[in-house]
């Protein structure tokens, strides 16, 4: 195991001692810095950058040869961090403590160590790990902001005020897809120099806000969560090939988000994000594909339409389609046979 010593702070620093334990050297533009892992320890590559207000990001993009320990144990007080596994499975502890905590692909953990202790992480040999930490110098960040955080979660409120880390404090879960989007952003970006900057920082905020709101999320009773994690994009995509299959004989919103195992806010939200429309919408749209597709082959009459898509009626049937299309399914039907017609005609 390759391990790293880190004993100094700022970002500019911590990649100068990782660039010397590499045996390597290290880039800076506009305030970021930039290292490549050299081809006898690995492949990839980390950045860091710092921000006014004492906010700052660390991104690894690694894959070693064998496994490597970065040990933080600078004597100071350490950032607050939030860290967050795109990929691979990262461990971390505390530099005081034996217990790992083990964060795998899609989750977010809330670290912050006590006094002057640090924290270790820990990257497995021949696995490709991506990881995004969002780091808090708190004492800096109070006087950036200015106000008082009384709107937050009173653990919040005291992780944040805790400047002189009296307290350790380990939280962790799965990221939504709103953060899963700002990642992919931040990795596709190709801006340069200050505008890069400039875009990593507004991102470092937006981070910030989504892990507060999904923290509190976190919080609340099971039945009552609404913010979507990036695991549970598969139970949506569930639901609506259920939708798909089941359309003759569907029952209730609460009765899919039970089958697929989610509650009806998150499943509403979930079709937001993955579909752009509500899951009523989403059946409405289905049926109207398929009272299309039956209109134009086969020779079902309304009625036996409207049964096969699970309508109440051929009236409310083609009350929708009109809606939709702005002509009754009848005369669609017509329109598309004399069409066909023509077009054979002319083809004689």
């Amino acid at each position: 195991m390759i391990t790293i010593e880190v004993n100094s702070l700022p970002i500019a620093e911590v990649m100068r001692d990782i660039s010397i334990a590499f045996t390597t050297t290290f880039s800076e533009s506009c305030g970021e810095y930039f290292l490549d892992i050299p081809d006898h320890i690995g492949t990839g590559n980390i950045r860091g950058i710092n921000f006014d207000g004492g906010m700052g990001i660390v991104q690894y993009d690694c894959l070693f040869h064998e496994d490597v320990e970065f040990q933080f144990t600078v004597n100071e007080v350490h950032p607050l961090k939030f860290l967050y596994c795109l990929e691979g499975t990262l461990r971390h502890r505390f530099e005081n403590s034996e217990q790992i905590h083990k964060i795998v692909q899609y989750q977010e953990a809330i670290v912050a160590s006590d006094l002057l202790n640090g924290h270790i992480l820990h990257f497995s040999a021949d696995t490709q790990t991506v990881i995004n930490s969002l780091e808090i110098t708190r004492k800096i960040f109070q006087q950036k902001i200015e106000c008082d955080l009384v709107t937050m979660d009173d653990t919040l409120q005291n992780l944040f005020n805790d400047i002189e880390a009296k307290k350790t404090f380990y939280h962790d879960g799965f990221y939504s897809l709103k953060l899963a989007d700002l990642f992919r952003e931040m990795q596709s970006f190709d801006g340069k120099d200050f505008l890069r900057k400039l875009f990593l920082e507004g991102k470092a905020y937006q981070m910030l806000t989504r892990q507060i709101l999904e923290y509190e999320d976190d919080l609340g009773d099971l039945s009552n969560r609404s913010i979507l994690r990036r695991t549970e994009v598969v139970q949506i995509e569930k639901a609506a090939k259920l939708i798909k299959h089941r359309i003759s004989d569907l029952y209730t919103i609460d009765w899919i988000a039970l089958e697929v195992g989610l509650n009806a806010n998150k499943l509403q939200e979930g079709f937001q994000d993955l579909y752009g429309v509500t899951v009523n919408r989403f059946i409405q749209k289905v049926r109207l594909d398929l009272i299309k597709d039956f209109i134009l082959n086969t020779d079902l009459n309304m009625s036996e339409i409207a049964n096969r898509v699970g309508l109440s009626s051929k009236s409310y049937l083609s009350k929708i389609f009109k809606a939709e299309y702005e002509t009754t399914p009848s005369e669609y039907r017509k329109h598309y046979i004399d069409s066909l017609l023509k077009k054979r005609a002319t083809e004689k």
